[in-house]
């Protein structure tokens, strides 16, 4: 730290020196993140010193993440489910987790996930010292449920299912992994961190939230397809009283006890969350997942007149390649399968397509 301070001018100069070293979303196609929505800018800022780690000081900020957990258990099914707004997916998967863990009260409890499951599990169960027992996937990388049910021991705490997986963009069996659940008496959790906000909006949505009698608990992120500031996730689940198996002491804050995991929480990301599902309503957020679902049937059909096969056909906006080269200066991530991986977000509009593939093209000539 400097003796006295730096002029605003030459730090602002330092700042947008750095800014420039970030990548530029125009030329990202890797990102479950995108430029958010300037709705969600506005409410950011009018809400940016809000804290809801105390929310008896925010009552304001606090009723808004009411709201938002109101609108999304709506919107899953459930208008009476429970939920706060979490930092993200890798949070709201931990919460679940310890919900679960606190019910069974094993003491060798264990955890089934798909092998397609995102790397938060992982860090939740070595957090929680829960055994994660890993299920194969089959040929278009949704989970085998054979294999499901063979892992399910009476010490076996949750199941879990992703319904919009982070490298392929597919959804399990959620109805069929639903089933086995609940005549199992095993709690579902469903990661529908990306796919939370695409699949309702789509024209054919398929079964994955609370209308199925196994799921017990979702979780989703608005700071991806909901295009909130970041960070901002939320989990949902089916009863809210299972927030008390967290519940910890707070006594010199305005609440007394408090199940989040995080203790200051911004209040701005998640008014921005609300802000955004607010003004657009469901046919705003139908036209936005349409448009990106159609930019990924355009790039999946350009990639391939181009000799670059796809790996799946994709339920949601994710477009995966056999792997190729990629024109300099674009931003594309791969599988752990080695697969090319593409995500098209709101920020990825068709001239930035049509570009990339005029790109692929003049490379492959």
């Amino acid at each position: 730290m400097h003796e006295t301070g730096i002029s605003e001018e030459e730090l602002f100069s330092f700042l947008s020196l750095k800014k420039r070293e970030d990548s530029n979303y125009h030329h990202v196609l890797s990102s479950m993140c995108t430029v958010p929505h300037p709705v969600a800018v506005r409410a950011h800022q009018m809400f940016i010193e809000a804290n809801l780690g105390d929310p008896g000081l925010f009552k304001g900020t606090a009723s808004i993440e009411e709201l938002l957990v109101e609108r999304i258990g709506a919107l899953f099914h459930h208008a009476g489910a429970g939920g706060y707004a979490t930092s993200g997916g890798t949070e709201s998967n931990l919460q679940a987790l310890r919900i679960y863990a606190k019910m069974k009260e094993s003491r060798r409890p264990n955890v089934i996930v798909p092998e397609s499951a995102h790397f938060s599990f992982e860090k939740a169960c070595d957090i929680l010292h829960l055994e994660m027992r890993t299920v194969p996937c089959d040929e278009t990388f949704r989970m085998d449920t054979g294999a499901m049910q063979e892992r399910i021991d009476g010490n076996t705490c949750c199941i879990v299912g992703i319904a919009g997986t982070t490298e392929y963009g597919v959804v399990d069996p959620i109805r069929e992994v639903a089933g086995i659940a609940h005549d199992g008496g095993v709690p579902l959790h469903v990661d529908a961190a990306f796919g939370g906000l695409v699949i309702p909006f789509l024209k054919k949505p398929m079964p994955f939230d609370f209308a199925l009698p196994g799921v017990a608990s979702i979780a989703v992120d608005p700071h991806k397809m909901g295009m909130s500031t970041i960070p901002c996730g939320c989990l949902v689940v089916r009863d809210p009283a299972w927030f008390n198996l967290l519940n910890v002491e707070t006594p010199y804050l305005t609440v007394k006890q408090e199940c989040t995991l995080a203790g200051t929480r911004s209040g701005g990301a998640v008014v921005g969350a609300f802000a955004v599902l607010e003004y657009l309503g469901m046919s705003g957020m139908k036209a936005v997942v349409e448009g990106c679902m159609k930019n990924t049937v355009r790039l999946i059909e350009g990639m391939e007149t181009l000799g670059y096969r796809r790996a799946v056909t994709p339920d949601l906006n994710v477009a995966t390649f056999e792997a190729g080269a990629v024109p300099p200066g674009w931003r594309v991530s791969w599988t752990r399968r080695g697969h090319m991986r593409t995500v098209m977000m709101p920020h990825v509009h068709r001239d930035v397509i049509e570009e990339f593939l005029r790109d692929v093209g003049e490379m492959n000539a």
